[in-house]
């Protein structure tokens, strides 16, 4: 039975505050709303990223979204008030770190090389 769709999923404790949050950071609405306190981005055909309200496990989310020019997107998200905390640079990969108002962490990948 071959896997049809992969969600990364982020909890947040303010599900208000989150989603104005993550349509900056992704540069539009949520795709789907499909109940209370839930968003839904399809990043790609295959996979995409859900928002949800669960104050217990708020903040703990780790998520890397491959980009393929780490430079401009990050650029692009300055332009939406929205800056990294931390960047790495190495030969083979560049990152850059977002956190969101929960403390949940977004990393931003550029692959150089896969040497």
């Amino acid at each position: 039975m071959p896997i049809m769709n992969i969600l990364a999923e982020v909890t947040v404790s303010n599900f208000s505050v989150a989603l104005v949050w993550y349509e900056r950071l992704l540069g539009r609405p949520a795709d789907q709303l499909p109940m209370d306190n839930l968003a839904v981005w399809q990043i790609t055909e295959t996979g995409g990223i859900q928002v949800w309200r669960d104050v217990n496990r708020a903040g703990k989310a780790l998520m890397t979204i491959s980009v393929d020019d780490l430079k401009a997107h990050m650029a692009g998200l300055a332009q939406r008030d929205i800056t990294s905390q931390s960047d790495t640079d190495t030969k083979n990969v560049l990152t850059a770190t977002v956190v969101d108002p929960d403390g949940n962490r977004i990393t931003f990948a550029e692959v150089l090389s896969t040497t």
